[in-house]
């Protein structure tokens, strides 16, 4: 069962903001006057100012709620980390890397209720997102977006295809995996130009272009209709994409993979931070 983050912090924000507002609307002030009364005392003598200590419920939901509302906008409206479990997008992200994701790059939308509020830009080909799994949505993917609304797309003969159009490719070698990745040694590295996004991708030329399961999805070119988009990962012989399941619906996206802001592979020789990854930028 997936553990729902953005519900548990939704409702710590309410918990703890409507105990701090309710005791700041009905409780607090009763306090103030006790502590001032006793502090005059019965026949109006100043004695020692009395202090009512606040609940320790109170005072821990007065602390909290500041920092939870904060890390609630900032992971709602501004950036969420992940962590990448496969190797599904590998040359450009490897198991391991923890990227940061912009929630805006796509529209705001509610949290929990993942309904768009304001629309400010829309994926384009060669974008890397993170969206909820059209099978599962408590589970997300990361994939790289290959077609937009409108496009006809294909894939044969390790050859992404475009509205007709094969997509180049420039062989660069084979490719050297490390930890988790290690059995990708030997597959080849391409840089794939799709538009104005140039990456790399691996392919296997022993490899089948589709698992089994996925042939019948692409016998002929696939029309993505508005509202949809085609994604694959870049290892596109290691990769359960849109080739397999289908196109990922519009309200499923989450957001554009921007940055790798750690890596922890535990399968590494030595020490298992790559400290060459930090920093680095998606693309």
């Amino acid at each position: 069962m997936n553990f729902d983050f953005p519900a548990f912090l939704v409702l710590a924000t309410v918990l703890t903001g409507g105990i701090w507002l309710l005791d700041a609307l009905l409780f607090a002030p009763r306090r103030q006057r006790l502590a001032a009364e006793a502090t005059l005392g019965a026949e109006g003598q100043v004695r020692a100012r009395v202090r009512v200590k606040e609940p320790v419920l109170v005072e821990y939901a007065r602390s909290f709620f500041p920092v939870i509302l904060i890390v609630l906008l900032l992971r709602s409206f501004l950036v969420e980390p992940f962590r990448i479990p496969s190797g599904s997008m590998m040359p450009t992200l490897l198991v391991g890397d923890f990227i940061l994701v912009n929630k805006f790059a796509y529209g705001l939308r509610w949290p929990v209720l993942d309904s768009k509020f304001l629309d400010l830009g829309e994926p384009q080909r060669g974008d890397v997102a993170v969206f909820r799994f059209p099978l599962d949505p408590g589970t997300d993917y990361i994939k790289r977006i290959v077609g937009v609304p409108g496009d006809e797309i294909a894939y044969r003969n390790k050859t992404l295809y475009v509205n007709g159009q094969a997509v180049p490719q420039t062989s660069d070698g084979l490719y050297t995996g490390v930890g988790a990745g290690a059995g990708m040694t030997g597959s080849r590295i391409a840089d794939e130009k799709l538009g104005e996004v140039e990456h790399r991708i691996l392919t296997h030329p022993r490899a089948p272009d589709l698992a089994p399961g996925c042939y019948e999805l692409l016998k002929g070119p696939v029309k993505v209709p508005a509202g949809y988009y085609f994604a694959m990962g870049d290892n596109r012989d290691n990769s359960n994409d849109s080739r397999c399941w289908g196109l990922v619906p519009e309200g499923n996206l989450v957001g554009k993979a921007f940055a790798i802001w750690m890596n922890w592979d535990g399968q590494r020789e030595g020490f298992p931070i790559d400290w060459s990854r930090l920093g680095t930028l998606i693309k």
